[in-house]
């Protein structure tokens, strides 16, 4: 059962894993108004409107976030559907 278990939590996986991405940004978004009193984070390929410093930063930043929404996204769903099918997706 553990590899159906594996082929059901796919498209579980996926759609959480979109709606994390979605949500890591909008944190993102709220946490760089905050931090730079800017609306828009750093582009790194804008031509000298930031410094290295700034580019890497909000890169850091917007790191950090997006690991922590994944974790814990991916982490509630597969303990979700572990709850739901009695098998864990993951191996």
């Amino acid at each position: 059962m553990p590899k159906a278990a594996k082929l059901a939590y796919r498209p579980i996986g996926l759609l959480t894993g979109i709606a994390g991405g979605l949500i890591a940004g909008a944190i993102f978004k709220q946490v760089w108004k905050k931090v730079s009193d800017e609306d828009e984070a750093p582009n790194p390929l804008a031509a000298d409107s930031y410094s290295w410093r700034e580019i890497l930063i909000a890169s850091a930043i917007q790191g950090v976030i997006y690991s922590v929404v994944k974790a814990a996204i991916d982490r509630g769903g597969a303990k979700g559907f572990q709850r739901v099918t009695g098998e864990w997706p993951g191996s």
